[in-house]
């Protein structure tokens, strides 16, 4: 089952000068202070906003309150990557505040009854449930500004009516979160012996999609065994969902329960933080089916391994095109026997489909490196302050 996307408000010309005099009352009060409200629905939804907060903690001028719509009970375990302090709020508290910008990486719609311009970053790049995230079936011209991570999804706004041709709201970006593989800020064997792996030993992530129809339910268990078996430290990177225990999201098992004993006896990790970017520079080969971390290893220019599942593909309406593009720049298994195979052939011929790798992250991520500078600058007009 797709998220589902809050439709979008239309205020009356009445409503609107009320919520302009509000402003420019508050800007009398406050003349140099701005609030921020972030709304996450998992913590890698904020793992992908992160840079950007972080940007922006130095600014005295900026004050940061962090919700969680959708589920407000997890709100603690969402933001717990969160530097303290912060001013964590309950959506019912957030209708009652004046904020001056609106940040998710996800189609999440808080009610704010006194207005807000509002910010959409995206957290994905996969192109799973079309409709929603790639070319959208209805309006998004309540969005103030979009973050897009590349020209495609750009276009694909265009060519649907989500958004008009000419639109202010439309900002190319990048994708913050991936700044970090590119600017030498992360290191293959300080990235291992944090998770408690020798640098030496020759290292395989899992990093599969969540769905029921995902690799995981389907062979998950028996690719974390057999390659162990075989002498590889794995380090196996769940998507959120993957953890939550609801059938849609999981298949309703405990995944970490699962696979965590297999890894500690074979030598490999469970990657337990949400930030899936942090932990990609320990690994020499990623195996996935079809998630955005796929897309996003290419920045590392190493072989990936896509295992193909017919169903997820159609039950996740998954844009063709994405489908192509991975399997372009990726090889190919069916089972566990040909993707231990795959893995083989990966350490023996690692510069295989550089070319294609290289020419899909062309394809998919806009100029990375300087996404998150882009980001917080546009982040800047938005609330009307010199950076």
């Amino acid at each position: 089952m797709a998220p589902s996307l809050k439709n979008s408000e239309s205020p009356s010309g009445i409503i609107d000068s009320l919520r302009l005099l509000d402003r420019q009352w508050q800007r009398l009060l406050r003349p140099d202070k701005r609030r921020l409200l972030v709304n996450s629905r998992t913590a890698m939804n904020y793992a992908t906003l992160a840079p950007i907060i972080e940007r922006l903690r130095s600014d005295s001028r900026i004050e940061l309150y962090f919700t969680a719509s959708e589920n407000p009970a997890k709100a603690d375990s969402i933001y717990s990557e969160v530097l303290k302090p912060f001013h964590l709020v309950s959506p019912f508290a957030a209708a009652f505040t004046k904020f001056d910008a609106y940040l998710a990486a996800d189609f999440l719609w808080v009610n704010l009854p006194r207005g807000t311009r509002r910010i959409q970053t995206f957290h994905g790049v996969a192109g799973k449930y079309r409709t929603i995230y790639d070319s959208p079936s209805e309006s998004m011209r309540g969005w103030h500004r979009f973050y897009f991570i590349n020209k495609r999804r750009l276009q694909h706004f265009v060519d649907t009516g989500a958004i008009d041709e000419d639109s202010p709201a439309a900002c190319l970006i990048g994708m913050p979160k991936l700044d970090c593989l590119v600017d030498g800020s992360l290191n293959r064997d300080e990235v291992l012996r944090s998770l408690g792996i020798d640098p030496a030993q020759k290292t395989v992530m899992y990093a599969p999609t969540w769905s029921p129809y995902s690799s995981l339910n389907s062979m998950g268990e028996e690719v974390v065994k057999q390659l162990g078996a075989a002498g590889y430290a794995v380090i196996v990177k769940l998507h959120d969902r993957s953890r939550d225990p609801n059938y849609v999201n999981s298949g309703g098992l405990d995944w970490g329960a699962r696979l965590e004993p297999l890894l500690r006896d074979t030598g490999g990790a469970l990657a337990a933080g949400s930030n899936s970017s942090k932990y990609l520079p320990g690994a020499d080969v990623l195996i996935t089916d079809h998630s955005s971390v796929g897309f996003e290893y290419l920045l590392l220019d190493r072989p990936l391994i896509r295992i193909e599942l017919e169903e997820l593909i159609k039950r996740t309406d998954i844009e063709p095109l994405y489908v192509e593009l991975l399997s372009e720049a990726s090889a190919t298994a069916l089972n566990v026997q040909e993707t231990v195979k795959a893995v083989e052939r990966s350490f023996a011929e690692p510069r295989h489909k550089s070319s294609s790798r290289k020419a899909v992250v062309e394809e998919m991520f806009y100029k990375p490196g300087g996404a998150t500078d882009r980001a917080v600058s546009e982040l800047y007009k938005v609330l009307e302050l010199d950076q």
